[in-house]
């Protein structure tokens, strides 16, 4: 167990180490960045030090996910940043061989962001198909 103190501390060192890293780009055809698809990271949601952050291919394809003591290790404990979590890069790798590129979308903007909210609804028709063609929603 650590006092509150330690916790914010280890935390701030945390945020400052990582501060100035880009968000990861593979290009391995050097295409226009901006065609490249994007793999969103994002806060899920939780509370109390159990935060759920995720990972979602712009086709829909969930790409992974990480439970977080606090949304401000999520960017590099998902791999978003650069020089970090280089083993999940190898799934992302498979999955766009051609080249991607990600963002790590904070949770006040996720509404906002189209391309995302496009990525959740693609994700649900996956998931409708693998159920047999029923949504989990009734």
């Amino acid at each position: 167990m650590t006092t509150k103190a330690a916790e914010a501390l280890y935390e701030a060192h945390h945020v400052y180490a990582h501060e100035g890293r880009g968000w990861v780009v593979f290009n391995p055809n050097f295409a226009p960045i901006e065609s490249l698809p994007i793999i969103f990271g994002f806060n899920n949601g939780g509370a109390n030090r159990w935060y759920s952050a995720q990972l979602i291919a712009e086709d829909g394809t969930a790409l992974g996910s990480h439970i977080c003591s606090s949304p401000a290790y999520m960017p590099a404990d998902l791999g978003v940043l650069v020089g970090t979590r280089p083993d999940r890069h190898e799934t992302f790798m498979k999955h766009y061989p051609d080249g991607y590129r990600m963002v790590f979308i904070e949770s006040e903007d996720i509404d906002g962001c189209a391309k995302l909210i496009k990525a959740f609804d693609l994700n649900r028709v996956q998931q409708d198909l693998l159920n047999g063609g029923e949504s989990r929603d009734g």
